[in-house]
């Protein structure tokens, strides 16, 4: 199997449960924040939404600089996360669908500035930045949904409010 069939397969699942957290989101309540040093609702459901988009840019700038490329997210309300979650989706599928195994061993440099933070193979990049970023920050997202009071979705299983 090629590297993006794998990660194409993997991607479209986990976005199964991405989007029942991202529907679930009150955002009437985006301001909202556990603590006074953690992201608003409103901001971290966002960035969830965006996430995708780092597959993307790995796969085609190879030296990324927060300076010049990374524009935070701000979505106010559903629909918008949605349609923000689904065209970053849509466009990471459909460059792994172009990037041939020889791209995916490439180096990927992200920088801010003069600072080099990583400079990591793209599998490697996508892996992190891409697919664990996104479920770190979904972990984070049904901690906040909790925390409000709103049903939590089985994403491995059943849960506590939905069982399977």
């Amino acid at each position: 199997m090629a590297l993006k069939d794998a990660f194409i397969t993997e991607l479209e699942h986990e976005s199964a449960s991405t989007k029942k957290l991202l529907e679930r989101v009150p955002m009437d309540k985006k301001d909202w924040k556990p603590h006074e040093k953690s992201m608003t609702l409103g901001k971290l459901a966002s960035h969830v939404a965006d996430i995708p988009h780092w597959v993307s840019d790995i796969i085609n700038i190879s030296d990324f600089d927060f300076q010049k490329h990374y524009k935070p997210m701000n979505c106010g309300s559903n629909e918008e996360l949605m349609v923000l979650f689904n065209e970053k989706l849509e466009g990471a599928i459909s460059d792994l669908e172009k990037t041939s195994d020889d791209e995916f061993h490439k180096m990927w440099t992200v920088r801010g500035g003069e600072t080099v933070y990583y400079n990591l193979p793209k599998v490697v990049a996508i892996r992190g930045w891409g697919f664990s970023h996104l479920f770190h920050h979904r972990g984070q997202l049904s901690v906040y949904l909790r925390l409000l009071d709103v049903p939590i979705p089985g994403m491995y299983g059943p849960s506590a409010d939905e069982p399977m």
